[in-house]
């Protein structure tokens, strides 16, 4: 057990720790890159957090602006990986390898929590779930006692397709929803199954919790045709619009965890743009 302080702070390594008793990287999917991207020798420095969706290097450039400001981030921690692929070259003027380069240069680490930290409570899903209220939630697919993927739960009291929109729309704001069609938006909804990023693999997963409404992001054309014919309505928000609320309460955890200083990244993007808005 790490027992890396400086004063009382809470120094990165113990942070690390207990991220890591919480969400296990062992729990990470064969294909993802989980855990430590770049770490330049920060262990020992007190913990002070930049958290985001995606590591980018407006990311990066957020954390050297606020150094500037006498705010000493050391640690960008992210949900999505930086590194996917195993990198063959670290050159200027690549994205990941500017990033990399920065990281090492400025001593920031870069940390990421991501298959590992959608299955666990106050995790990607978990969070949709309390946002949207549901009761009872549980996972879509277990993974082990308690913890999985997805969440699907019971709203109390019920709602009409369309109240169901609205409160998507309210809770989230996403740019732009898109639903697979619907008889009548009057229907009642009662349950509905919830997972942030790209969920869509799921949905024969989720047409057997009984869900009649499925949140989650990233859905081609053939699959909102899958979703109608298992008796779903699909719902997409968006990618970032999903996964985002999750990157806000993760700055919750590190603070109660007592790191003295952690914030959103207010530069986090979603990538997309919608014409006509």
């Amino acid at each position: 057990m790490w027992r890396r302080y400086v004063g009382m702070a809470l120094a990165i390594a113990d942070l690390i720790s207990k991220l890591e008793a919480w969400a296990d990287p062992a729990w990470q999917e064969s294909w993802d890159n989980c855990g430590w991207q770049v770490q330049p020798g920060v262990l020992d420095a007190q913990a002070n957090v930049l958290v985001c969706l995606t590591p980018t290097r407006l990311v990066m450039a957020e954390a050297l602006e606020l150094r500037q400001q006498g705010i000493v981030v050391n640690l960008i921690l992210a949900h999505h990986p930086l590194i996917f692929s195993p990198l063959k070259a670290v050159v200027p003027g690549d994205p990941v390898g500017d990033m990399v380069q920065q990281a090492i240069s400025h001593g920031i680490g870069i940390y990421t929590a991501h298959t590992n930290f959608d299955q666990v409570q106050d995790g990607t899903a978990d969070r949709l779930a309390q946002m949207l209220q549901l009761q009872n939630p549980e996972p879509v697919v277990a993974t082990q006692s308690g913890l999985g993927y997805g969440r699907v739960g019971d709203l109390s009291p019920s709602l009409s397709l369309e109240g169901l929109l609205d409160l998507i729309q309210t809770q989230l704001s996403p740019p732009r929803l898109i639903y697979s069609p619907a008889a009548d938006l009057g229907q009642t909804i009662h349950r509905v199954a919830v997972l942030g990023g790209s969920g869509a693999s799921f949905l024969a997963d989720v047409a057997r919790s009984g869900a009649q409404a499925y949140l989650t992001s990233d859905c081609k054309f053939h699959q909102f045709q899958e979703g109608r014919d298992r008796g779903l309505v699909l719902i997409d928000a968006g990618h970032y619009a999903t996964e985002r609320p999750a990157c806000a309460r993760l700055v919750e955890i590190v603070q109660r965890w007592g790191a003295p200083w952690a914030q959103l990244s207010d530069r986090d993007e979603d990538f997309r743009q919608f014409w006509g808005q």
